[in-house]
């Protein structure tokens, strides 16, 4: 009777450790070029359709190509799919959802904020580049006249709504992102890092001396006190890129004289006043 008990008490939480880990699993993600967000598994994917399941499901969903604009796997990798692979859609349908374009509007894309040596992408500093981008082309509008800059809730917006962000900002054609944002003029920019340490030491000495009668020797009293800093060194890779009408028309590269924290700043303001959007007053 006890191991009927314990066997059953087993079954149960064998099923609850299966149910757990199936609920918990990463899924597939399928954004669509009207902006839709599809979470599930995908099970097959041929040159003209991809087949999927929704969680909790085993029924089998098949989606035209023509339709997705990007695949990003559970795994971590992310499948582009070519905006000519919906040119046998039907014409009612169109690849991308394209916002009203306003002539003479600029975009500010989120920074990718990239560590060199660890590959790692911080989204905080990827949002506070893109930010100061921002405000520096704002302070200066008069500079950059008969350009307006596009709000940043409004960018940010209509490129979460295409699945875009700083992870991926790299992998979408300009002339895409100029339709997806309704802009004419889009400023993209990008800082790649890396850190390295260096330590100094100082030493202070204290005391006194006096002087024997007898044999005439100096005699000393001395402290010393040793201390050591730390200081960590940034050494920055500013890339600065513009595009009007989906043709770059500026493209410069610029490593900041100081190894400090924020000198990637400076090199911003620099490109910045020396683009072509830029007039002195």
């Amino acid at each position: 009777m006890m191991i009927k008990k314990l066997t059953a008490v087993l079954l149960l939480f064998f099923v609850s450790v299966f149910s757990f880990a199936q609920s918990g699993k990463k899924l597939d993600k399928i954004i669509k070029r009207d902006y839709q967000i599809i979470e599930g598994t995908i099970s097959k994917i041929s040159d003209k359709t991809v087949e999927y399941s929704l969680p909790g499901e085993t029924l089998i969903i098949s989606l035209d190509v023509s339709q997705i604009a990007r695949i990003d796997f559970a795994s971590g990798r992310s499948q582009t799919f070519d905006v000519s692979q919906g040119n046998n859609a039907s014409s009612n349908s169109p690849i991308i959802a394209a916002a009203e374009t306003k002539p003479n509007r600029i975009a500010v894309l989120p920074v990718p904020y990239l560590n060199s040596d660890t590959q790692e992408s911080s989204e905080d500093m990827a949002k506070f580049a893109q930010n100061d981008l921002y405000n520096k082309l704002i302070d200066k509008s008069s500079n950059i006249f008969p350009l307006t800059v596009q709000d940043l809730r409004t960018t940010n917006s209509l490129l979460h709504k295409a699945g875009i962000d700083h992870n991926n900002i790299d992998e979408t054609p300009i002339e895409d992102l100029e339709k997806i944002l309704g802009v004419d003029n889009i400023v993209a920019a990008k800082v790649s890092y890396s850190m390295n340490s260096g330590t100094t030491a100082t030493t202070y000495s204290s005391g006194d001396a006096k002087v024997s009668d007898n044999n005439k020797k100096v005699k000393t009293s001395d402290v010393s006190t040793t201390t050591a800093s730390t200081q960590v060194y940034y050494y920055y890779t500013v890339y600065f890129d513009m595009y009007k009408n989906a043709s770059k028309i500026y493209s410069q590269t610029r490593k900041p004289f100081l190894a400090i924290k924020d000198s990637w700043m400076d090199s911003i303001t620099y490109l910045l006043k020396r683009s072509p959007i830029y007039t002195k007053k």
